[in-house]
């Protein structure tokens, strides 16, 4: 049996404050213990928030995050308090989901990442925003993200 190496890790365990911004969030990685096994690893977060940038307004998102590790795997505490940390930062949905994105990206260097943000609708009008890094790799079992395209979403 295999583990994953932990050491080094500076917010699992422990009481951590919540980061107050996303800037400020610290997110960590670990060594996966199956690297060059193609699989996905999925974080799925019903509950985001953040606040509209032009009216201080909460806005509310569904962020589904599938990805194929290379070397490393997000520590889920810290990506939690990282998601946790947009509740008080004024961004357009775009950027929100873009930026969460990106940031894992740079962090984990996967083999692929994608990232579904299903907004619920402000003034009646929903904004989903898909972003991925490319063609996930062959032979990989990849399931629908589950969450139906427009917000009155049964």
């Amino acid at each position: 049996m295999t583990s994953t190496d932990v050491s080094g890790l500076t917010q699992l365990g422990q009481k951590t404050d919540l980061p107050a911004s996303p800037d400020a969030a610290v997110l960590e990685r670990v060594p996966t213990a199956h690297a060059g096994t193609p699989y996905v690893v999925r974080f799925t977060a019903p509950e985001f928030t953040s606040l509209c940038p032009m009216t201080g307004q909460p806005d509310f998102a569904h962020i589904v995050i599938d990805y194929i590790p290379g070397d490393w795997l997000v520590e889920s505490k810290s990506l939690k308090l990282y998601l946790h940390s947009f509740r008080n930062h004024g961004a357009f949905h775009e950027d929100c989901t873009l930026d969460i994105g990106k940031r894992l990206v740079d962090l984990l260097a996967p083999q692929w990442l994608r990232i579904g943000a299903y907004w619920y609708p402000r003034g009646g009008i929903p904004i989903d925003v898909f972003w991925q890094t490319g063609t996930p790799p062959k032979g990989v079992w990849l399931p629908d993200q589950g969450v139906a395209p427009y917000r009155g979403r049964g």
